[in-house]
């Protein structure tokens, strides 16, 4: 049987923090919080998340900058960020692409939407697992036969 996913919630509004838990208790996951930028990253040492659900504006590292930093460290580039925020001008959403983040969702949330998007994005991490794993026993393979 698989491990559940772990998924990091980073939102300096507690209430927030509770609503994305509710909306996720449908998936087989495990979720840990972050309450700003800096605490974002710790965590994701320590937890290794699949997927951050994570907020824009935090203090001490807004999420631009978290998402920016852990996707130029090639120990945490695999991670998926969904970059969950209020704000929805046509510049923060270049700004979140330019982070490198993997995609965006505009609050209030809609819990059929964050779901289907979460459940998109762990597929998608799985592919990508998956195929590195094929890709180095394939090197593997190479090397044994030279």
């Amino acid at each position: 049987m698989a491990e559940p996913n772990k998924i990091l919630i980073a939102d300096d509004n507690q209430p927030n923090c509770e609503l994305l838990e509710a909306y996720l208790t449908d998936l087989d996951c495990v979720v840990a919080f972050a309450a700003d930028g800096r605490e974002t990253l710790e965590q994701v040492k320590a937890f290794q998340p699949d997927l951050i659900l994570l907020d824009v504006m935090m203090p001490r590292l807004s999420g631009f900058e978290v998402c920016r930093q852990l996707k130029d460290d090639p120990k945490t580039s695999r991670i998926m960020i969904l970059m969950v925020t209020a704000l929805n001008e046509l510049g923060d959403i270049e700004r979140a692409v330019q982070a490198g983040t993997d995609d965006f969702l505009s609050k209030p949330v809609n819990k059929i939407e964050l779901l289907k998007r979460v459940e998109n994005m762990l597929k998608l991490k799985d592919i990508r697992d998956e195929n590195e794993r094929l890709r180095r026993y394939i090197e593997s393979m190479e090397d044994a036969s030279e």
